[in-house]
């Protein structure tokens, strides 16, 4: 099986994340998209990041009845913090009857010299970039294993989302009802 590692904060998940995910899982050559929630990106302020298992829930209510696409916490049973070669690596062991690979934005290819063993993601493992609003020009445009997709490029980010939920906007068009729902249960973000 081919599965799509959709590696994130997603703190929260928002609209513009379940897009992606739809647009890996039905309009390319993957079987399943795994939405794998990051306790701690290594190139990001865990300051504001909130409780993993708040994360990983919200993620579970987003996509709670699509069964392409599925939510990890393998991050969490990893050391931290969580680098993406190591948790390739573990799951390319644990699960070789799959081909694993990578989701990103076209500006984390701009950043994927910063990541740990990169050498060996570009090697190993196919990488589907979604575009961002502004054009990347980047030397990894063109490695084989890369390739742009057409998703719908979606301009929304979880740190608009938090900025707007701690300045009481509304967020309601941004987020599934029932994350929504679950941020205003436990006042998060506030």
């Amino acid at each position: 099986m081919k599965i799509g590692l959709f590696f994130g904060s997603f703190n929260p998940i928002h609209l513009g994340h379940m897009i992606i995910a739809n647009y890996m899982a039905n309009h390319t050559y993957l079987d399943k998209v795994w939405i794998v929630v990051s306790p701690q990106n290594p190139l990001k302020d865990k300051s504001v990041l909130i409780n993993t298992y708040d994360r990983l829930e919200m993620c579970k209510l987003a996509f709670n009845d699509d069964p392409r696409i599925q939510i990890s916490d393998i991050e969490l049973q990893l050391p931290q913090p969580s680098y993406t070669i190591d948790t390739l690596v573990y799951l390319s062991e644990k699960y070789p009857e799959h081909e694993f690979s990578i989701i990103m934005g076209a500006d984390n290819l701009n950043t994927l010299k910063k990541w740990k063993n990169f050498e060996v993601i570009l090697r190993d493992y196919k990488i589907l970039v979604y575009p961002r609003a502004k054009e990347v020009v980047h030397e990894f445009l063109d490695h084989p294993n890369v390739s742009v997709t057409e998703t719908p490029i979606m301009e929304i980010s979880s740190t608009f989302i938090r900025n707007a939920i701690k300045n009481k906007k509304d967020i309601r068009y941004y987020l599934p009802d029932s994350v929504t729902e679950f941020i205003n249960a436990k006042s998060l973000y506030r």
